[in-house]
């Protein structure tokens, strides 16, 4: 395949995720596309980000999470030295999780 070919290919698929219209459409996307354990392993990888994120320390996450420390370095390389896609999303995780805190109260 050329670069461009696989341009276009990448870039199809995150232009078809921008489509999805709500939350039941996209967990039956990310279900059809991914295995569980790739799906469990995308959950636990956000969830590791947003908990560095909030300050949290390596020890403790890995207890939260059953992370890797090797999962946690990652993830706390992309937020330190990656594309920003943490750092463009997370605020608005943030919110969302807020939501979802005060729901529940």
């Amino acid at each position: 395949m050329t670069k461009k070919a696989d341009k276009e290919h990448g870039d199809l698929l995150y232009e078809s995720i921008l489509t999805l219209k709500d939350l039941d459409e996209c967990k039956k996307f990310f279900e059809d596309l991914c295995t569980v354990a790739e799906l469990r392993a995308m959950e636990q990888r956000f969830e590791v980000a947003l908990l560095l994120s909030d300050g949290m320390i390596y020890n403790d996450i890995l207890e939260r999470t059953g992370a890797s420390s090797a999962t946690i370095s990652r993830v706390n390389r992309s937020l330190n030295y990656g594309a920003d896609g943490y750092k463009n999303v997370l605020p608005r995780a943030k919110e969302i999780r807020k939501r979802y805190e005060q729901e529940d109260e």
